[in-house]
């Protein structure tokens, strides 16, 4: 049993309490899944540079690595968001995984900044400042490992392409065939969660052409398992239940904001709710919102 949570911001006015709403939003998953929480937010981006988000040990030199790099960076506890040029980009990692032992890049994009650690969400949501984070969209996770060990790489949202990441509650019965089909199409995998499996389903369909939402389609027939997906892309916010739809899930509209708790509690405390459209999504069915549209 897992929390996902995600709000899609409509109107410019509401973007400086994206994080302040998606972190109560958090909270009130905690008893969905006490020992991890993650989240990503899609801020403000540089034309022409890419956000690298870094996890390190408790303790390691953000500022010394990013002065060394010559690059500037935004340090937030076990975290650091370096923005790198995209010409750089390839050397920088290149380096990060010649020199920086222990650091691991968990996202990358023009707009997206990934963070999760183990600790209740609460806790995780207050040690890296998501209250005073601003924004289009974002999405989060609260985890109760049942398969796996508890620890923050198994913790969610996963990223296998720009600006891309998922957070997912259910399981995956043909992961490990789908794995080895898109790691020889060049993917890389660092967990062994079936959940960044279906991130990297994704990326691999958009990749293609496809958009989010026809990628989404497509894993219809290509994922087996019950799962609840809520995606983001650099301008997009996705939703999916698998067509058994065994995982809750709830949705709420204004004119101001998209918005999905895996209760419709994580919904209660948002502005205008009592005004909202609000609905269970439907089984096998793809929603989905572009902000440039």
């Amino acid at each position: 049993m897992c929390g996902i949570v995600g709000l899609f911001i409509k109107d410019p006015q509401l973007e400086p309490e994206l994080g302040s709403l998606l972190s109560t939003m958090l909270g009130v998953m905690c008893d969905r899944g006490p020992d991890s929480a993650g989240f990503a937010i899609y801020g403000e981006g540089s034309p022409g540079s890419v956000k690298l988000t870094l996890r390190g040990p408790e303790g390691t030199d953000f500022a010394g690595l990013a002065a060394g790099l010559g690059l500037p960076a935004t340090i937030r506890d076990t975290h650091a968001v370096l923005t790198v040029p995209v010409g750089q980009e390839a050397a920088v990692r290149a380096s990060l995984a010649a020199s920086a032992s222990g650091i691991a890049v968990v996202g990358a994009g023009e707009r997206m900044e990934i963070y999760k650690e183990v600790g209740l969400p609460t806790q995780v949501a207050k040690r890296f400042g998501l209250e005073r984070m601003a924004g289009t969209h974002a999405i989060g996770h609260t985890r109760m490992a049942t398969e796996s060990a508890v620890t923050t790489d198994g913790a969610h949202p996963f990223s296998t392409g720009a600006d891309q990441c998922l957070v997912h509650n259910g399981s995956l019965s043909n992961h490990r065939g789908l794995r080895r089909r898109l790691e020889r199409e060049g993917l890389a995998f660092a967990t062994d969660n079936d959940s960044e499996v279906a991130a990297a389903y994704l990326t691999s369909r958009m990749r293609t052409g496809d958009t989010l939402g026809q990628a989404l389609e497509h894993s219809l027939d290509d994922l087996d398992g019950f799962y609840t997906f809520v995606v983001g892309t650099e301008s997009g916010f996705g939703v999916l239940r698998d067509p058994i739809a065994c995982k809750p899930a709830v949705m709420a509209e204004t004119q101001s904001y998209v918005a999905f708790g895996s209760e419709y509690r994580a919904l209660a405390d948002l502005p205008g709710i009592a005004q909202a459209r609000v609905w269970e999504p439907e089984p096998a069915k793809v929603y989905f919102w572009n902000r440039l549209q």
